[in-house]
């Protein structure tokens, strides 16, 4: 007998009415009848599908995945059982319309649940009392624990507020006042009609989602990218996938459930420490002039010129002697082979490319017929001189070391960078060259994109080499074979043959090299708290979407650093050209009496700036209190508050407990807690980049603002 799938509170009695659920009921007892099916159905063909022998090409890769699509599938079945089903909406002709976080059909094929991407789902979310798009009424459920213990009706026209059971508050706005938690939740149920118009916008080209604290960006971002990859598969299957840029760890710790909690488990998720060895343990720049000025450069220009002066073709002929004649290379073969090579190739994978181009030229000039030109490329590969004018002309570089001379040499870097100054040259340098900074990151970006990774190509180079060795060692034993052959029919000689060559050639070849899996390209890249990103880092996110189709979230009044021009003017800069901006103008997350103080702090710092109107009120005044009350203010509210989330900010020397964080400002961007603890705001200073702090931290809470001073 399955489990009743309502267990209504005492606050929703009325709620409980036969007429107002049992068709739902019913509809949730087919639903998990079907769940069941599925999930064993599933698991059966999971495990016969690892149980069959691995296959070659096209076949391995099919087979490979429908087994990630079937884990996921099933990773999400296990994740959710009936609270799959999200609510439904009444059509004003037909039978309801049941909604969830994906599809489901019966054992018969009858739609049971409508994936909420798909354009059939669109009404549920859409529609309003303005537009009603075709339906009378909407139901949203809130599951606890696997059964429903609320629901929320709307009506949407007359017809509506039959067999409905209307609130005085929706499920949105009663939502809002649950506790918060370390991760972030998903917001499906109570998508609103902006937020779903943003969501289901195409994938081409660049969105920016601007808005202030509160309105549900990164909530809108997480989702469309989950819609994205559901509406346009070839952003998974061809066009290189989705990333997800967030400001920092803590960020991506809180939202790293919401994607997987929507279906969709291969997104990657990184900041832009992340994109670069070095980030990781990258200091911040001290100086602010510094970091300005290094975000002022273009490392793609910086690091062309840095190459370039490593690539130059010997100024003079070679000649090399050889067991067959006096070869040579003229001042206008060298610059011919430097010429050939790709530009689009790194420096270390090009140098492969004008080596072979150099062998070529050479290798063409012997003329005996008895001479095999692979033994004629040993020879020269062998000669000291012609390798080693070679290497100096066009030398291995490792990207490190090339942004190290940048710092190092004054001289390099006014020839790389002719747009400095004689004293910011000077500015520039360092005595550790290598004590990397986060400004530095751009910069080795770049580097790693134009130069290469060396070691890869050693590893290459050592697996040709062994190859080369195993090949000729084979054709050493096959011509030993085919003379020891004494057979009428001379069956050995069927080993000279290009299938045979072929088989032999594959034995001991090594596995490549894995993929950096940040490098990119990606189909598309969702990039928050955007409004930070200087002009170098926007480059770092546009190297790696060549397409440029991007999801921007941020605010410009929340710019530590301001933010003076419109989108379209900061993007085209970086090669974004035409984004199209969705404004949201609703704070759903502050109260209005925390709002209240914390626009008055931005407004006098950015006049304009574009603040949010709060749709609730929290009944909790703002408090102050002294800065030696910390500890006693945090204890009481842990003790009021057995459920929630706080967080202390402005105090670094504060230990953080269970329930209890302690962040910067700018650590703390991008989440929220029931409680905030501000110390000291008066000290975050009175420039722009104080205010925007202020405002950030104030904005972080959900319900109450504590001010100590």
């Amino acid at each position: 007998m399955p489990i009743d799938p309502f267990h209504l509170t005492d606050t929703a009695p009325a709620k409980s009415a036969p007429s107002l659920i049992d068709s739902d009921r019913a509809h949730l007892v087919r639903i998990d009848i079907a769940l069941q099916h599925q999930r064993a159905d599933i698991a059966q063909r999971l495990e016969e599908l690892k149980r069959r022998s691995a296959e070659l090409g096209s076949a391995a890769v099919e087979r490979d995945l429908e087994i990630r699509r079937l884990s996921a599938r099933l990773r999400m079945l296990d994740r959710f059982d009936l609270d799959m089903c999200l609510g439904r909406y009444t059509p004003a002709e037909g039978p309801p319309v049941y909604i969830g976080r994906a599809g489901l059909a019966d054992a018969e094929g009858t739609r049971l649940l409508v994936d909420w991407r798909a354009p059939a789902a669109e009404p549920y979310f859409a529609a309003t009392m303005q537009d009603p798009r075709g339906i009378t009424s909407r139901r949203r459920y809130r599951w606890t624990n696997g059964r429903i213990s609320d629901y929320w009706d709307e009506a949407l026209t007359t017809d509506g507020f039959d067999d409905a059971a209307l609130d005085d508050q929706s499920a949105f706005i009663a939502s809002l006042g649950t506790h918060r938690t370390a991760r972030m939740r998903d917001v499906l149920a109570t998508i609103q009609s902006d937020q779903d118009a943003i969501i289901r916008t195409p994938s081409a080209g660049a969105l920016v989602v601007d808005g202030g604290p509160g309105t549900g960006k990164t909530v809108v971002a997480l989702h469309r990218a989950a819609h994205l990859l559901y509406a346009e598969p070839r952003l998974t299957e061809s066009a290189g996938g989705m990333l997800l840029v967030g400001p920092n760890a803590h960020y991506l710790a809180y939202v790293e459930d919401v994607l997987p909690s929507l279906g969709e488990h291969t997104v990657r998720l990184c900041t832009l420490r992340d994109l670069t060895p070095e980030g990781a343990a990258a200091m911040p720049e001290r100086d602010p002039q510094v970091a300005e000025l290094k975000a002022s450069l273009d490392p793609d220009a910086v690091l062309g010129a840095a190459v370039a002066e490593a690539e130059r073709p010997p100024g003079h002929a070679l000649r090399v002697e050889t067991p067959w004649a006096d070869l040579w290379l003229s001042r206008e073969e060298w610059a011919e082979a430097f010429a050939a090579a790709d530009p689009a190739s790194p420096h270390n994978e090009a140098r492969d490319e004008v080596w072979e181009e150099i062998l070529e030229l050479l290798v063409d000039q012997v003329q005996e017929d008895d001479v095999p030109p692979h033994v004629v490329r040993r020879w020269l590969r062998q000669d000291d001189e012609l390798t080693g004018t070679f290497m100096r002309a066009w030398p291995m570089l490792t990207p490190e070391r090339v942004v190290a001379r940048l710092w190092s040499s004054p001289a390099a870097l006014a020839r790389c960078a002719p747009q400095l100054a004689a004293d910011e040259v000077s500015l520039l340098q360092r005595e550790d060259a290598t004590a990397w900074t986060d400004a530095d990151l751009p910069l080795l970006d770049a580097a790693h994109r134009r130069i290469g990774d060396p070691e890869a190509v050693r590893t290459r180079h050592r697996q040709q080499a062994a190859t080369l060795a195993a090949q000729e060692q084979m054709s050493h034993v096959v011509d030993h074979l085919i003379e020891s052959d004494d057979s009428d029919m001379k069956v050995m000689s069927i080993l000279r043959g290009q299938d045979a060559q072929n088989v032999l050639a594959g034995v001991d070849v090594a596995p490549a090299l894995p993929p950096d899996e940040l490098a990119g390209p990606f189909g598309h890249i969702v990039v928050d708290e955007a409004q930070e990103l200087t002009d170098a880092q926007w480059r770092m996110l546009v190297a790696r979407c060549p397409s440029r189709s991007f999801t921007i979230v941020g605010d410009r009044a929340q710019a530590r650093h301001g933010f003076t021009e419109s989108w379209a003017e900061r993007l085209q800069r970086v090669g974004i050209r035409e984004p199209r901006v969705a404004h949201l103008s609703v704070n759903y997350r502050t109260p209005a009496e925390v709002m209240a103080v914390a626009a008055a702090e931005i407004r006098a710092a950015l006049p304009d700036a574009n603040v949010p109107t709060s749709v609730r009120d929290s009944g909790v005044p703002v408090r102050r209190a002294a800065v030696e009350d910390l500890d006693r203010v945090v204890e009481e509210w842990l003790a009021a508050h057995a459920e929630g989330i706080a967080c202390v900010i402005g105090a670094p020397d504060f230990t953080p407990r269970t329930r209890v964080r302690s962040l910067s400002p700018e650590g703390a961007k991008g989440l929220e807690f029931d409680l905030v603890v501000l110390v000291r705001p008066d000290r975050f200073g009175e420039d722009v980049t104080g205010a925007v702090d202020r405002y950030v931290a104030m904005t972080r809470t959900t319900r109450e603002l504590i001010l100590l001073g």
